[in-house]
């Protein structure tokens, strides 16, 4: 890749994610939108129109755009792998949203068809690069906390019936993965497990109360084991109106603290640093706060997005791996993958390890 032209990026699948993507990249310097594409051809002619770069039905004429230095994967959640195995065999960089995919087998093909190829593999978790998100990180790394004993996500949004009819692949387990675990949730579960140093095992319940008739879960409650040895617990559920914020809960010997969305509710420690009062400044709760879309989908901005997409660029241009690969995003799927066997069998599953 030529180090001193912008980043060429093609997007596929042109749904709703794709708009807050495309909008991100655009904000991203060094990189440029070249390409949409959908089986749909009106719907990457709609995106290419708003964002510029060329419109394609096939993903392989995409691909063969040499314009093209990356893919970005849009499609829905369980048609993940095949256009990303194709990227990678055309020596495509990829990105891919979030789930990386809907299983971990099928997350371990990307995987492992990105190494084979040689090319980098990001996936989309953007809460990690939110200011809030890295102090609390900073803040448990480091110690502050001291014994962690209990750490909370609790995910209470609201999905209308209409909402899982769009598109005819919400709430199926082949595309969907699952319901509001591995869709809505998986973003607060990925960042409660980052935070925490990772799940070892998991206990839980799941059904579907809200939406009748709907393949998947609509609310999940499950205990877990850290592998630092505090406990921890998901509440989540997509029946719950007007729907709040995603809320994390951290309690330890030292110190706790509450993040709602991009927002620290709570910072208190037993032992306070001069940093302290610049954190409440910044992150703390103010004015115009979003719902990260509790209550609507398309209510959640781009910001999260853009850092993310600025890192693995940055990556690129530094032949170094993105900050979240593919290693990193099978984690949340695994996770959820456990919940939803510990589920069925009604016993305590373990995590499969890293």
């Amino acid at each position: 890749m030529e180090q001193t032209r912008d980043i060429g990026i093609g997007i596929v699948g042109c749904g709703m994610i794709s708009e807050i993507q495309a909008d991100a990249i655009r904000k991203v310097p060094g990189a440029r939108i070249v390409a949409f594409c959908d089986t749909h051809p009106a719907a990457a002619e709609t995106r290419a129109a708003q964002f510029g770069g060329r419109p394609y039905a096939r993903i392989e004429d995409l691909l063969a755009n040499p314009a093209v230095d990356a893919v970005s994967i849009c499609t829905p959640s369980g048609g993940h792998l095949e256009p990303a195995l194709l990227a990678a065999d055309a020596k495509k960089h990829v990105m891919v949203e979030k789930p990386i995919e809907v299983t971990v087998e099928r997350a371990n093909a990307i995987i492992a068809a990105c190494r084979r190829n040689g090319v980098k593999l990001g996936a989309i978790v953007p809460r990690r690069f939110l200011g809030s998100s890295r102090a609390v990180k900073a803040a448990v790394d480091g110690g502050r906390f001291g014994t962690i004993s209990l750490a909370t996500v609790h995910i209470k949004w609201y999905r209308s019936t209409e909402y899982y009819a769009r598109g005819g692949w919400r709430g199926t387990y082949r595309l969907d993965g699952g319901g509001v675990l591995m869709n809505q949730g998986i973003h607060g579960i990925d960042l409660l497990q980052w935070l925490m140093g990772g799940v070892e095992v998991v206990a839980a319940f799941t059904s579907t109360r809200a939406h009748p008739g709907l393949e998947v879960e609509d609310v999940a409650a499950a205990s877990m084991v850290f592998r630092s040895g505090a406990l921890g617990a998901i509440e989540a559920t997509t029946g719950s109106w007007p729907g709040d914020n995603v809320r994390i809960e951290i309690s330890g010997f030292d110190g706790s603290a509450v993040l709602e969305d991009e927002t620290i509710r709570a910072w208190r420690f037993r032992t306070p640093r001069p940093e302290d009062d610049d954190i409440r400044a910044r992150f703390g709760p103010r004015d115009g706060a979003g719902s990260g879309g509790a209550t609507d989908p398309r209510a959640i901005d781009s910001e999260g997005h853009r850092q993310q997409f600025q890192d693995f660029v940055d990556a690129l241009r530094d032949d170094r791996p993105p900050r979240v690969d593919g290693v990193e995003a099978r984690e949340a799927v695994a996770i959820i993958s456990a919940v939803y066997q510990s589920a069925r069998e009604r016993r305590p599953v373990h995590v499969l390890a890293p």
